[in-house]
């Protein structure tokens, strides 16, 4: 059994220990916002935090996730409130397929919470996650508008 702390709740589960956290995640705790791409930490659709930090959990055992506070992408929003990012990936109609879009947020989150106003210099460097429809441009554009807006306190505490 392992404990885990998801979203800001304790979870049981009985997994094996090796067992990559985004099965976890999606077969264990229904959390299905965290998307498979690769399955080599390449891609970025299983982006999630772990303590503050973005990480692929398609590489990252369950175990290693003991002790630290992980977030998903059903965390970040405060209750009905979406996150000032997922609103500018709304207005900037970021997404086309999507199927990344939760990872590229996640990504985005944690850059915004470490450089609140990134450089596209900044942005190309961290964001990392692959995106098949393109949609590069307005991820950056969505970062920038999302670093103008301010940050209400409750999201700051959680990225």
């Amino acid at each position: 059994m392992l404990t885990l702390n998801v979203n800001g709740k304790h979870h049981q589960v009985d997994v094996e220990p090796e067992m990559p956290l985004l099965w976890v995640l999606r077969d264990h705790l229904g959390l299905l916002g965290t998307k498979y791409g690769c399955g080599v930490a390449l891609c970025g659709a299983c982006t999630i935090h772990v303590d503050g930090s973005a990480v692929r959990s398609c590489a990252m055992p369950a175990s290693a996730a003991v002790g630290k506070k992980v977030v998903t992408i059903e965390g970040l929003a405060e209750g009905s409130s979406l996150h000032r990012l997922q609103e500018v990936w709304i207005e900037h109609e970021v997404p086309q397929c999507g199927y990344c879009q939760t990872g590229m947020i996640m990504s985005a989150a944690a850059l915004l919470a470490k450089n609140p106003e990134p450089t596209d210099a900044d942005i190309d460097r961290t964001m990392t996650n692959l995106c098949r429809c393109g949609t590069y441009t307005r991820v950056r554009e969505a970062i920038h508008a999302a670093a103008a807006k301010p940050v209400p306190a409750a999201q700051a505490k959680k990225v």
